[in-house]
């Protein structure tokens, strides 16, 4: 059986942000039963509820570990079940995380070429001892079958795929112009299988866009994860809350002729699930306009603590 955990399913920052004093944000702080909390975004996925990967390593990592039993050790004094991490990108919500993993517990952390320099750059991921935390580079187009830390099979298989996306925000070149400095490799989708039985799902929590072939791809899929960072594109201009759009931080929008969900009408997903979503989108509130269109359209809206079984 494969087994997903949503350990967390907010954007940077989380919600409530910390230095948000939104209405939406402080109805979480005052309890409000229709807006629940949510950490920055990260998956657990399994095919043996022995060992565990993590998409993403967020920067809650160990509020998320805390609260998942799943994810907690199990034999011996110093143990993990977290087998290893695959980052689809090198946004800071997306590796911080890695820094909570460095007690020396043998994981592997997978990513492309770019990502893994990106970490190598930064001596401060040095504190993920070489001894026991392997760094494997998997190319958009690879796939491969994780193992755990004693070698034995995981019993998943991975591919991974280029999605349009953008560089992170602090890797940005001055004189890139409107590319950014982005590259093949900046971000990627993950299509996660069990071997022994197929079943499979898609995540992917940052995408600027879906071109032809991603949406030949996603067709007919059984379940997509898929980014759902805003509702509307100029949504943080125009609530005050910033001044970027989608867009402009590689984020498709939900709503719109060339939104997500107009996107996604043909393709015949079964399971549609939005996560990776700013504290800014009103679909984070239950009772909101826009969670109500986004259900009417079929789609959920992932929360911490969500499981998902194929």
């Amino acid at each position: 059986m494969l087994r997903i955990l949503v350990l967390g399913a907010a954007a940077g920052g989380g919600f409530p942000q910390w230095n948000s004093n939104s209405d939406a944000c402080n109805r979480v702080r005052r309890g409000d039963p229709d807006a629940r909390a949510r950490t920055q975004s990260s998956l657990a996925v399994s095919a043996d509820n022995e060992h565990w990967f993590l998409l993403n390593a967020s920067p809650d990592l160990r509020q998320q570990i805390n609260e998942n039993p799943k994810l907690h050790p199990r034999h011996g004094l110093r143990h993990s079940p977290i087998a290893g991490v695959v980052l689809t990108n090198a946004d800071v919500d997306h590796v911080t995380g890695l820094l909570t993993l460095r007690e020396s517990t043998p994981l592997t952390v997978y990513g492309s070429d770019r990502v893994l320099e990106t970490l190598a750059a930064n001596s401060i991921f040095n504190v993920l001892n070489p001894k026991f935390v392997q760094r494997n580079t998997i190319e958009p187009g690879t796939v491969f079958r994780p193992e755990a830390p004693d070698g034995t099979s995981s019993g998943l298989e991975i591919e991974t795929f280029a999605v349009p996306g953008k560089v992170a925000l602090y890797l940005e070149s001055a004189d890139a112009g409107n590319n950014f400095g982005t590259q093949d490799g900046d971000t990627v989708g993950l299509m996660v299988r069990e071997t022994a039985s197929g079943r499979h799902f898609f995540y992917i929590p940052g995408c600027a866009a879906i071109p032809e072939d991603l949406a030949q791809r996603l067709r007919g899929a059984p379940l997509v994860l898929f980014d759902g960072t805003l509702f509307e594109n100029e949504e943080m201009i125009s609530r005050n809350e910033g001044i970027k759009t989608g867009q402009r931080m590689g984020h498709m929008s939900m709503s719109g002729p060339d939104g997500t969900i107009a996107a996604f009408e043909k393709l015949g997903v079964d399971r549609r699930v939005f996560i990776h979503i700013n504290n800014t989108n009103p679909v984070l509130l239950d009772d909101s306009e826009e969670r109500a269109v986004v259900n009417a359209a079929g789609w959920e809206v992932a929360w911490d603590g969500m499981e998902i079984e194929l």
